[in-house]
């Protein structure tokens, strides 16, 4: 049986529906990146663009990265259509085997779960991710830690930890400053309407020097 890349795993998922995400930004994002003087972010595996294009309206100067063509195009599409295409530079990048040049103000890692990811890998993707901030910026990281209450029978899957993923970041601590750790528990409404809970993990991290 051939084993499924990861860019056929997510082109696939993209094409089954026109829009698959709401448009609108993560909402940790926002919590955590509102205060933040705008200046050049990375968005890695944006998607269809909900991220990137609302740095972008505030003034963020953005490189937005993801696997699938077809999330791309949709976001270039949407960024385009809001007015702020100038604004963002769309990539495709399995992260695993390619990461995006440069070094920035922020980068954000928002949701970095993949069913067809190798061991390690997103570890090494946020190892990359911390090495791609600036001086005095901001790596923002924020992650599922558990399945949505209503799910009776979710399947057995161990999601990352904020102890996790600060150890496989393996910081130094004289040159980086966690300034938010935290576990969010917010509503999380199933697909039929159902009443519902999920905890994530949020990590904002400054870089000292």
């Amino acid at each position: 049986m051939t084993e499924t890349t990861a860019q056929e795993y997510w082109e696939d998922f993209y094409r089954e529906r026109d829009q698959v995400w709401t448009g609108k930004p993560n909402v940790l994002l926002v919590r955590e990146a509102a205060d933040l003087t705008p200046g050049t972010a990375l968005d890695l595996g944006c998607g269809e663009g909900g991220d990137a294009i609302w740095l972008a309206e505030r003034g963020w100067r953005v490189r937005a990265a993801d696997v699938s063509a077809v999330a791309l195009a949709r976001g270039a599409e949407h960024a385009t259509a809001a007015g702020v295409g100038d604004r963002i530079t769309w990539e495709r990048h399995d992260l695993a085997e390619s990461f995006p040049e440069g070094s920035f103000d922020l980068v954000s890692a928002q949701f970095l779960h993949s069913p067809v990811a190798a061991d390690g890998e997103r570890d090494k993707i946020l190892r990359l991710a911390a090495e791609a901030v600036a001086p005095g910026g901001v790596l923002i990281v924020v992650g599922h830690a558990g399945w949505p209450t209503w799910m009776t029978e979710p399947p057995s899957i161990e999601f990352p930890t904020i102890p996790g993923t600060l150890a496989a970041l393996d910081l130094n601590p004289g040159e980086w400053q966690v300034e938010t750790q935290e576990v969010v528990d917010r509503e999380w409404p199933g697909p039929d309407g159902q009443e519902g809970r999920r905890e994530d993990t949020v990590l904002r991290i400054r870089r000292l020097r």
